[in-house]
């Protein structure tokens, strides 16, 4: 069984899902966010997971991340995901978890990598978006997808209507992109998932 850590900033839905799915290939064992009041912080609490805020403001990235690396570390992490987590990791911090670093993107990676997904999918009148699980490379939003899954964009969606979709989806296939590596089934080699 995998110890993971999650990493937050807000309200903690996709936490909420990895909590509830952890079974014997994984279990959260620390969420730490660098947002004080962050909600999903209730959540970690609630199921009795150990929570630690660690404010960003007036640091410098390496700094804040050397500060989450050192806690990650003594907590026994093995795994680290970032479930809404609003933060850009440093090269070095991302090197560190190489393999072991993984996001959700609410996109069908490599499309609409960065923010503001939801808006550029409806202006390009896409037919399809979704979500993908990726391990974390310095590179933004480019790690190789570990899995993804498509929604239908309706000619009447909103950017919040179209997130509303996006995000049901995440809540089913970031446990499973989880599982999938916390059981050995996907790696991260010469800059590929590995399947085996």
């Amino acid at each position: 069984m995998k110890h993971v850590a999650v990493l937050i900033s807000g309200r903690g839905s996709n936490l909420q899902s990895l909590i509830e799915a952890q079974d014997q290939s994984y279990k959260i064992i620390l969420v730490v966010s660098n947002v004080e009041g962050a909600g999903g912080l209730e959540k970690a609490r609630e199921a009795g997971i150990p929570t630690t805020v660690i404010p960003h403001q007036g640091k410098t990235r390496e700094a804040f991340d050397a500060e989450v690396d050192a806690i990650l570390r003594a907590a026994g992490a093995d795994l680290v995901v970032l479930a809404g987590f609003m933060r850009i990791l440093s090269d070095g911090f991302v090197r560190g978890w190489e393999g072991k670093l993984i996001n959700i993107h609410p996109s069908l990676l490599p499309a609409y990598k960065g923010t503001r997904v939801h808006e550029r999918v409806l202006e390009a009148k896409e037919a399809l978006s979704g979500a993908s699980v990726h391990f974390v490379v310095p590179e933004l939003d480019a790690g190789p997808v570990i899995a993804q899954t498509r929604v239908p964009v309706h000619p009447s969606d909103t950017p919040e209507t179209l997130a509303g979709r996006v995000l049901g989806v995440e809540h089913r296939l970031y446990p499973e992109a989880l599982r999938l590596l916390a059981s050995g089934k996907v790696a991260l080699k010469n800059g590929l998932a590995v399947f085996g």
